[in-house]
């Protein structure tokens, strides 16, 4: 073929595209899956998904394949499979945050007794990499996402992250959970605001009624805020007075994080 020849041929659809588009739907069906919904047919699939049938079928077949679903037979239903665990497990094991974390989340638990949670940001939500419970003592490592705009570290976290980032989590939608969730844009700017200048975040009830919580940034090297740790408790257990003395013990085990990943103030 000759060099005009070539210039004339149709444009081949670069592959990088398709890739991409094929992720895409991948990803949509596995966020289709979360602690409420562990289990799911196809049908719900694709009402969740907003794909065809035919199309979610396929991704499923392949999905499975592969070890990211498995299928329980006997209800025409779909779950997550443990190669997802499998590839999760390492994701934590190579994850800074996680082990640096570890020993100052169980300090922090010590020194409180209270519920601790460490998460990082994903763009979008909060994901607890670390929790340890009140009571019993608990520490675990299961993953499992909250939402940024109605928890006490996502809000930490969300209050230093650039415009465009507020804007898009805004725009997605401030789900109600409780009568105290923010659901008003201004108002949620407010809250951010507040939650920026005094250098930790509160969560009266916002995400689970009668739960305060008090969360925290914490910076990379760099300095940017990527994650946040929280502690937790009954409003009762925890009330108003006590977070003037608690948040600085939270700001403080959130620092300690930061220095360990590099982070120089």
């Amino acid at each position: 073929m000759t060099d005009s020849d070539q210039a004339l041929a149709p444009a081949k659809p670069a592959r990088s595209d398709e890739s991409l588009k094929s992720l895409t739907k991948v990803s949509r069906v596995l966020d289709c899956f979360d602690t409420a919904h562990r289990s799911l047919t196809l049908a719900e699939i694709c009402a969740k998904t907003g794909y065809p049938r035919s199309t979610t079928h396929r991704l499923l077949t392949a999905m499975r394949e592969v070890g990211f679903i498995e299928q329980e037979r006997e209800r025409d239903a779909y779950r997550l499979g443990l190669r997802l665990f499998e590839l999760g497990n390492t994701v934590l094991a190579n994850l800074e945050l996680n082990r640096e974390g570890r020993v100052i989340v169980d300090a922090l638990h010590r020194l409180t007794s209270r519920a601790v949670h460490l998460a990082v940001f994903d763009g979008h939500r909060a994901v607890v990499i670390q929790r340890t419970e009140a009571e019993p003592m608990l520490s675990n490592t299961m993953v499992e996402n909250s939402p940024v705009h109605c928890t006490s570290v996502g809000k930490a976290i969300l209050a230093h992250q650039p415009e465009e980032i507020i804007v898009r989590v805004i725009e997605a939608g401030l789900e109600r959970f409780t009568e105290t969730t923010f659901t008003e844009p201004d108002a949620f700017r407010a809250e951010l605001d507040l939650t920026r200048q005094r250098g930790y975040a509160i969560d009266n009830g916002e995400h689970q009624p009668g739960l305060r919580c008090i969360g925290a940034p914490i910076r990379n090297q760099s300095g940017a805020v990527f994650a946040g740790i929280s502690i937790s408790s009954p409003a009762w257990q925890l009330p108003m007075a006590e977070v003037d003395e608690l948040n600085k013990v939270v700001i403080y085990h959130a620092n300690l994080i930061s220095q360990r990943l590099g982070y120089v103030r």
